[in-house]
């Protein structure tokens, strides 16, 4: 049967998680990129992480009626 049976562990591989490199958002590729999807200097600060105290959570998949 496929359910029984002893899991075999996967050894030390999955305990040292990479690091991921820190990321300019200033730099030129990033304001460049910035520049053709943010409208506005509020949109700007939300797409970066830069959330305002207090607002509400934006919902995936909002149906249009």
């Amino acid at each position: 049967m496929p359910g029984k049976g002893k899991r075999k562990g996967r050894g030390k591989s999955r305990e040292k998680k990479q690091k991921k490199p820190e990321v300019d958002i200033f730099s030129p590729a990033a304001m460049l990129n910035l520049y053709y999807i943010a409208h506005n200097v509020a949109d700007c600060l939300h797409l970066r992480g830069f959330r305002w105290p207090g607002a509400a959570k934006s919902k995936k998949g909002k149906n249009k009626t």
